[in-house]
């Protein structure tokens, strides 16, 4: 009899790839994880995993079972969620991990509204990364995420997770003032080729939606300055130190002071932002009214 338990610890280290950074995410040191591994190859009668280069890797075997992880898993999700709506309960704690303008956009919505239309349940707001907040559901700190797509983010068919879409926006053009292109109604992206440029680190999607926009438009931006906060971003480039690409939404609120925002021509740039839970936990009856509000936020924008 394979135990469900140690299901878990194979799908933490089918998702970092380390032993190490899987027992970390389950609160378990790397010996007690590899004892559990060691236990459930001998549950299965199979090697599950093999060294790849300084992590570890699925075997074929190890795929196979990670397939079944993850429908027991999500059949698990929905047994709670059934149970706690057979209890009739709409209260308690949900814990959404969000990135900023997120948290600004639809989240500080969604929890006002909830607050008059469900009062027992009590969102707790954790700012994360929009590639942070989905690592954060699957290893149980989080419930609920409200993340953006990126490079390498689970796909929409992810058997882990369901997927609500909540909006997509344009990012704009954010010049100096005094940048030749500036008195235009539009930029075109290709015309900004030989600009300094002014971005989020990479890692973070708003960096990846740059990059991706930039080869589009035939040519690599030349990052010179570097920052998360589009608040720093934009007074770069009202100081002239370069040119940067905005979220549209993130620009609400901030005095661009000395800069100009332009539409950008053509296939505009995109951030797609959509929530998720744990596969099996959207009829929850903590988190559907949660999803819910946000999508009602949403809709507003």
């Amino acid at each position: 009899m394979i135990d469900p338990r140690r299901l878990r610890i194979l799908r933490a280290v089918a998702d970092h790839r380390t032993v190490t950074a899987a027992a970390a995410a389950l609160y378990l040191t790397p010996s007690a994880v590899s004892q559990q591994l060691a236990a459930l190859e001998q549950e299965t009668g199979h090697t599950l995993l093999i060294r790849s280069g300084r992590g570890v890797a699925l075997t074929a075997a190890g795929e196979i079972l990670l397939g079944h992880a993850h429908a027991v898993h999500a059949e698990l999700e929905r047994a709670e969620a059934e149970l706690a709506r057979y209890a009739g309960g709409a209260e308690g704690d949900v814990t959404v991990a969000a990135f900023a303008t997120g948290i600004a956009e639809v989240l500080a919505p969604a929890v006002a509204r909830l607050a008059d239309e469900h009062p027992g349940i009590r969102v707790r707001v954790r700012d994360a990364e929009g590639d942070a907040s989905l690592p954060m559901v699957l290893d149980g700190e989080a419930d609920l995420a409200l993340a953006v797509e990126y490079r390498g983010a689970p796909s929409a068919d992810d058997r882990r997770l369901s997927r609500v879409p909540l909006y997509a926006e344009p990012f704009d053009a954010v010049l100096h003032g005094g940048h030749p292109l500036a008195g235009g109604e539009r930029v075109e992206l290709a015309a900004l080729a030989d600009d300094d440029w002014i971005g989020p680190y990479p890692g973070n999607p708003c960096h990846d939606v740059m990059v991706l926009a930039c080869e589009l438009a035939g040519f690599q931006p030349r990052q010179i300055h570097s920052s998360d906060d589009f608040r720093a971003v934009a007074a770069l480039a009202g100081a002239g130190a370069g040119v940067a690409l905005v979220p549209r939404s993130a620009l609400r609120g901030i005095a661009v002071k000395d800069a100009v925002v332009l539409p950008v021509s053509g296939q505009a740039a995109t951030r797609r932002v959509f929530a998720a839970v744990r596969r099996g936990a959207e009829t929850h009856p903590l988190f559907r009214p949660v999803l819910d509000a946000l999508t009602t936020a949403a809709l507003k924008l």
